[in-house]
Parts: C-alpha cells; structure tokens; sequence
C-alpha cells in the first residue's frame, strides 16, 4: 500500500517539482495540493492522508499553527516541516505542533524520502543540517512552555491574531473563517487582553517577534 501525502506550500511551481519527483518513489503518491493553512486543514480532514509535507510561512494560516489544528483533528496523520528555515524558533514551533520532521528546502530529493517513510514508522526524522544544538534549545523551551503567553490563546484566536497582523480587517478576517465580525471583535479583545496589549501595531509586532506572519506575508 503506498503513502498517501498532501504537498502544502504557497508557491505552485515547488508543489509541482515535488510532487513529479515523489511520483517517481513506488511506495508514495501525491493525493492533495495546498497553498495555505486554512485550505491545508480542510484538505487533510477530507483526504486523510498519511503524510502531510508542510511548508512555514504562509498567508492565511502558517505552518506552525496549520499544523496545530490538523493534528488535533487528524491525530493519525504525520506531519514533516519542508522550509528555506532553519532558525530554531520555526524547528521547536513545528515540533511543539506536533509535526514528526523538520527538513530545509536546499536537502536533497532522497532525504525527503527517507523522512517521509520514517514517519510512517513512527519515528522523528530531522535532517542532519539541522543542528543538535537547535534541538538542545526545543528542549529547554518545553520546560517554558507552560508560562508562555502564547499558550494561552486558542487556535481560533491565532488565527484571527494572524489575519489581523497581516492587515485584514474584521470584515474580511470573518469572511475567511466563515465567522461573524462581532465573533472576530471577540476574539481580537481576547487576545488583546491574554497577552496584555492594547492596539493594533503592538498586536502585529507580537505576531512578528513570534513567527506567526512575516512583513511579505
């Protein structure tokens, strides 16, 4: 039986490379495209596949909390990071997701094979580009976890935390998450008060310092 995956990453041209040189591996097949978190969460929950192959920064929803929601919907499903990353704030973000392996983009081909048939063993799989020194800081963070103060909002609330950072407004941060503005105003008073902030450009430096969205996004 081959390894069903779903390829999600923003740039179209990459997903079609991928999925031609994975279609070349006996024991894989492509089932499912995604260009963003929010499709990518759909996508697995109709799809089920086995694999998810899953990029970072994205618009709409990032890897990291992308890849939150479909393990807490799809608990079965493995989860690999494949990023131009390396920083160990995206490594102990996925990881903490609950993704099973974190390759950069500039490995080659084979490597991504070996991590997708590890996974399906249920074992982690972290390239050896990524060093043990980034994995040694994931640790020391776990023991923080508790008091940090994104740990405390909700996936929907990261959700409209990013939309709002990336400059959507409440009419249009509602329309994608197929919420009401008042839910959206809710939620953004949520966080505001969570993490104690009190305007929007202090909301989006938040959202910047922790890898939620970028200034391209």
């Amino acid at each position: 039986m081959k390894t069903r995956i779903v390829l999600v990453d923003d740039h179209r041209v990459f997903r079609e490379g991928l999925r031609a040189l994975l279609s070349n591996a006996a024991d894989m097949e492509v089932i499912g495209e995604a260009e963003n978190g929010l499709t990518a969460i759909q996508l697995v929950s109709e799809l089920q596949p086995d694999v998810v192959i899953m990029d970072i920064r994205m618009p709409e929803l990032n890897g990291i909390e992308a890849t939150r929601e479909i393990k807490a919907r799809v608990p079965a499903v493995k989860v690999i990071a494949l990023s131009m990353h390396s920083d160990k704030r995206f490594v102990s973000g996925m990881f903490g997701a609950g993704a099973s392996g974190y390759l950069p983009k500039a490995c080659a081909f084979e490597e991504v094979v070996a991590a997708v048939r590890a996974v399906v063993q249920n074992r982690y799989y972290t390239s050896p580009k990524i060093s043990d020194t980034v994995i040694g800081e994931y640790v020391r963070q776990l023991a923080q976890a508790a008091s940090s103060a994104d740990t405390s909002l909700s996936t929907r609330e990261r959700e409209v935390l990013q939309l709002l950072a990336e400059g959507h407004n409440t009419k249009e941060v509602a329309r994608r998450l197929h919420i009401s503005g008042g839910t959206v105003d809710t939620h953004r008073s949520h966080v505001m008060n969570k993490l104690g902030i009190d305007n929007l450009a202090d909301l989006v430096k938040y959202a910047l310092r922790e890898g939620l969205t970028t200034l391209d996004a």
